[in-house]
């Protein structure tokens, strides 16, 4: 035998050491891939919903503002508009949508208030501007309302105007929004 003999792969060598299959070299692309992947859809999931949370809560915000807002403006116009010839209904109506302090305040100076209504001229209420203040813990929210009143001029008198703000506090109950407390402010 010649020491160059060609050995067969089949033929088993009994006195050279084993030589290992050398290991196919590990991918990493894949596995790497698919986590970066998830990882980045589970942050543009959570970043959806935290913006949809911050959309939402806004919204609400501004819808109460708004609602707030409509009944405080619709208030005013009724609160600032006297007619002398119904003094008793002109009562009546502020009375129903009065609440805790105001309420409470109205209805102990409910006949004083219709006879300076009866003697009054009639006026016509107007909202120049109103905004939300500020909320507070107890759910209302006061908000600052300019209003001008206009009363018309009789037997050649000058027509008057006169401007006004105000602090009214409103407070949904059930329903239906009402006035807390309502204060002029100079």
């Amino acid at each position: 035998m010649s020491p160059r003999r060609k050995v067969d792969a089949a033929e088993r060598d009994y006195f050279s050491a084993p030589v290992a299959a050398p290991k196919a070299p590990v991918r990493w692309g894949l596995p790497l891939t698919a986590v970066l992947s998830a990882l980045l859809a589970i942050l543009a999931i959570a970043g959806s919903i935290y913006m949809v949370v911050g959309h939402e809560s806004g919204r609400r915000t501004e819808l109460r503002d708004a609602a707030a807002l409509d009944y405080v403006r619709g208030f005013m116009v009724r609160y600032t508009s006297l007619d002398p010839f119904n003094a008793n209904k002109y009562a009546e109506d502020i009375a129903a949508q009065a609440t805790g302090e105001f309420a409470t305040s109205f209805k102990q100076r409910a006949n004083e208030i219709v006879i300076q209504v009866a003697r009054a001229e009639p006026t016509s209420g107007i909202v120049l501007e109103a905004g939300v203040q500020r909320w507070n813990e107890n759910g209302s929210a006061d908000v600052l309302v300019a209003a001008n009143v206009t009363t018309p001029g009789r037997d050649g008198r000058p027509t008057v105007e006169s401007a006004s703000r105000w602090v009214a506090t409103a407070i949904e109950e059930g329903e239906q929004w009402k006035i807390s407390k309502l204060v002029q402010v100079i």
